[in-house]
């Protein structure tokens, strides 16, 4: 059961906060509960193909192990402030996964994942920025909370093989959070957090935002793999130069043209961000049956109103076009029409689908529910 945020207005944190600049929420929650205990996130960082990182301040600086980390390590730490760092633990524990449901006014689309951080007495990654709108969640102890002004990438940064850290950095705005509490951090906003006392867990929620840059390589790359190699530019009206030396203006523009038109295509442009936006960030989360769904099987289960689980690692969202809708699941497209496309739209909805008992009978139905339990994005097994 996701824990549910009281007295929060979302439509004034849009027109305040949002994208804009950081703000304070003290504990929000109807009932704060830490979810996760911190010896089962160091065990998380012990297990092969989850991300971690075990950051140690020695003196005036800080060094990075990266994960697994082999169990006898956390035994060796001594007093210098330590902190742990699991990324998409929501993948891998239902209490976790539940802190991002109310954070779903911002469309599915653009979150990433919560990574957790474990920190001892003054421990803490230094100042920094990120690309992306997080909410740090305060799940265990205290930690102080400092930001700063907007960077850019042209702001200083201190020399360091791992670690992106600020090479100035003046707060504007300090807070001490408690357990419950949230501090929203705008994209590019400078931020330090100092654990206060021993045991500190924080959850940042982030969202993804791709660059321009990562936009257009992608799109570009796409649309070039698909051209024949007889597409090439052609000039049979030539006429004779003045300086064979001149690129002239008129075969810029049609080399110009080439380019524009092959990336112009909105249509086919919809259907490649789809695919690649849902792209799993971390495959190893890998649900795939041994053996394919049996259609009598599936039949059943669903005229049983068996309930239907996403992978947490899988990312579900759809594209509305006339009369049907792009169903986009971990890079796969499935065009969806009628019955199919009302399921499709609710399975984009919420972690757990209900399926309507008579949709057993529909053929469409099966063949979408069976390829996407057997690309392992579905199942009817809630412990998968």
């Amino acid at each position: 059961m996701a824990m549910q945020l009281a007295g929060f207005d979302i439509g004034r944190f849009l027109a305040e906060h949002w994208q804009k600049r950081p703000v304070l929420i003290r504990n929000p929650w109807e009932n704060w509960h830490n979810p996760l205990d911190p010896d089962d996130l160091a065990g998380l960082a012990c297990e092969e193909g989850v991300e971690a990182r075990l950051i140690v301040r020695d003196g005036a600086g800080l060094s990075v192990e990266q994960g697994p980390l082999p169990e006898a390590r956390f035994g060796k730490l001594t007093d210098d402030p330590w902190t742990l760092l699991v990324q998409a633990v929501d993948h891998y524990v239902d209490e976790v996964a539940a802190l991002v449901e109310p954070f779903r006014f911002v469309p599915n689309w653009r979150i990433d994942d919560v990574m957790v951080s474990y920190a001892t007495d003054g421990g803490g990654v230094g100042p920094h920025f990120d690309q992306y709108d997080v909410f740090l969640i305060q799940g265990l102890g205290r930690r102080r909370w400092r930001v700063g002004p907007r960077c850019t990438s042209a702001t200083p940064l201190l020399p360091h093989e791992d670690l992106r850290l600020l090479a100035d950095f003046d707060a504007t705005e300090e807070w001490i959070l408690e357990p419950g509490d949230i501090l929203y951090v705008p994209p590019l906003f400078a931020h330090d957090g100092v654990a206060l006392g021993k045991d500190c867990m924080t959850y940042s929620i982030g969202f993804r935002a791709p660059s321009r840059a990562e936009l257009i390589d992608g799109w570009s790359g796409h649309q070039a793999d698909l051209l024949p190699e007889e597409d090439r530019y052609a000039d049979p009206d030539l006429d004779l130069q003045a300086n064979p030396g001149e690129i002239t203006a008129s075969a810029l523009d049609r080399l110009h043209a080439m380019t524009i038109e092959a990336l112009s295509d909105r249509d086919a442009f919809v259907r490649w961000f789809g695919q690649y936006n849902s792209l799993p960030k971390y495959a190893e989360a890998d649900w795939r049956p041994e053996q394919p769904i049996e259609p009598a099987e599936l039949r059943g289960l669903l005229a049983e109103a068996a309930p239907l689980y996403r992978n947490p690692a899988s990312r579900f969202s759809f594209i509305r076009r006339t009369g049907d809708i792009l169903l986009f699941v971990d890079g796969q497209c499935f065009e969806c029409a009628g019955e199919v496309a009302t399921l499709a739209e609710h399975m984009c909805e919420a972690p757990v689908v209900a399926v309507d008992p008579a949709l057993a009978a529909s053929q469409p139905v099966l063949t979408l529910v069976a390829a996407l339990i057997d690309q392992g994005s579905l199942t009817f097994d809630g412990e998968a």
